[in-house]
């Protein structure tokens, strides 16, 4: 089977791998965190599971956003930049649409990773060309021009045969002359996202590929395999 990117979480179909991105920010967040010494993220679609986990699980921070903007009563937001030092076990998270996009792949592929450009190779490889769906979040269950460029470049080091939608990616991430212009495209979000932009632009900064080791109830459990 060819390498496919799939605009939209609810058009996904089954796969060997899904290779989920949400680049600005959840993937990117989620890659950084590990690499710092979380040792997994809980990923959840709402709000009061994601409290209720916290309540259950002392050692762990809960993080999150809605509409870029941190849920009150978080520990933390979802920017990157907020996990460069481990400050519990667990993370769990909660954003406006990539901790739903893994959910949603979870159900459809085999093996689920996370890309973002922070760990773009390392994804890649772990991808291969085989069967391998690249799933962008989107951007309330519509387009992301960022996250499709950033599955634009994992489809350009995956190599293999390619969908119409792969082509298309690898085109568009073409039309930009670096990373920073792909995702400051994006025409959408509030204000206050620029240094968390530049930051997500930064290419092959990690040298780790985020796994799905399993969903628990209503969170996805991510670690480093």
């Amino acid at each position: 089977m060819p390498v496919d990117v799939v605009f939209m979480p609810a058009a996904g179909a089954p796969a060997a791998v899904g290779v989920v991105v949400d680049v600005i920010r959840a993937t990117s967040t989620i890659a950084q965190a590990l690499a710092s010494g979380y040792e997994r993220v809980l990923c959840c679609a709402e709000i009061e599971e994601a409290r209720a986990l916290r309540a259950e699980l002392p050692d762990s921070l809960l993080g999150g956003e809605r509409q870029a903007v941190r849920v009150e009563g978080f520990d933390v937001g979802a920017s990157p930049r907020e996990f460069l030092e481990a400050r519990a076990s667990t993370l769990i998270l909660s954003t406006t649409n990539g901790t739903r996009a893994i959910l949603e792949t979870a159900e459809r592929c085999d093996r689920v990773l996370l890309g973002s450009l922070l760990n773009l190779s390392a994804v890649a490889r772990a991808a291969g060309s085989d069967d391998s769906s690249i799933v962008c979040a989107g951007y309330q269950g519509g387009f992301a021009l960022d996250d499709v460029y950033c599955a634009g470049r994992i489809v350009q080091l995956a190599g293999g045969e390619r969908t119409h939608a792969a082509s298309a990616s690898a085109l568009l991430a073409d039309a930009f002359p670096a990373a920073l212009d792909g995702l400051n495209a994006r025409t959408y979000g509030p204000p206050g996202l620029e240094d968390d932009i530049v930051y997500c632009a930064e290419v092959d900064l990690l040298d780790v590929v985020p796994v799905l080791t399993g969903v628990e109830g209503p969170a996805a459990e991510i670690m480093l395999r």
